[in-house]
């Protein structure tokens, strides 16, 4: 499937230039952030709410939008009205969102599922549990004249293969895509998939897989 460049826009919702609240790293902004969260993700309104922990609508309103303290009382209630631990609301004040440099060279060579003789897949970072809830696996492949080509490979998540050089054939289910340097390639990796025919050698891409972290 090809989307138009128009598609492609009506269906992106998230600026990728945008900045958070400045104030995001105030205790009582991310207080607020996670409890307007949980609301809304039990469908709770904010006057539910308040009759529910006999807050009034005013001062929920403060606290959702960071704009006053709430007392550790008042956190009590608004804990067991939602059914939530207390200390879920600092969540995300303690969260430690990581970045992984890798050096040119550096990445670590992985035996990964599926990987022949011959297919070099190089990691180039790695970050676990997070507060996104996925999962990301960031891969350099180098196939060589020594490469050979094999069964698919089938595997949950979603997957993203940009060609950087050489040239093959690559498959998705049913459908064949010739890969040449600059082309990108983005799947359901839950489909049979895989270099079907290496055309130019070396061949070289990123392949950049993400799926949702266990519970």
């Amino acid at each position: 499937m090809v989307l138009t460049k128009t598609e492609m826009v009506t269906k992106l919702t998230q600026d990728p230039h945008g900045v958070r609240d400045a104030r995001e790293k105030v205790l009582e902004v991310a207080i607020g952030r996670v409890v307007r969260a949980y609301r809304k993700q039990q469908n709770i309104t904010v006057a539910e709410l308040s009759q529910l922990t006999d807050l009034s609508i005013g001062m929920l309103s403060k606290i959702e939008n960071g704009n006053t303290s709430p007392s550790l009382s008042t956190l009590q209630a608004l804990a067991n009205a939602l059914s939530v631990p207390l200390t879920s609301f600092f969540r995300e004040y303690e969260e430690n969102r990581e970045a992984v440099h890798t050096k040119a060279g550096s990445g670590v060579d992985v035996d990964r599922e599926g990987t022949r003789s011959g297919h070099q897949y190089n990691l180039l970072g790695h970050i676990g549990a997070n507060n996104s809830g996925v999962i990301v696996e960031p891969y350099l492949i180098q196939l060589t004249s020594e490469s050979d080509t094999f069964q698919t490979f089938q595997h949950g998540g979603i997957e993203t293969i940009y060609m950087l050089e050489g040239e093959v054939d690559y498959r998705h289910g049913s459908d064949i895509y010739k890969l040449q340097p600059g082309d990108t390639l983005f799947f359901d990796a839950d489909a049979p998939h895989g270099p079907e025919t290496l055309r130019v050698l070396p061949a070289k891409y990123l392949s950049i897989i993400s799926y949702p972290q266990k519970a």
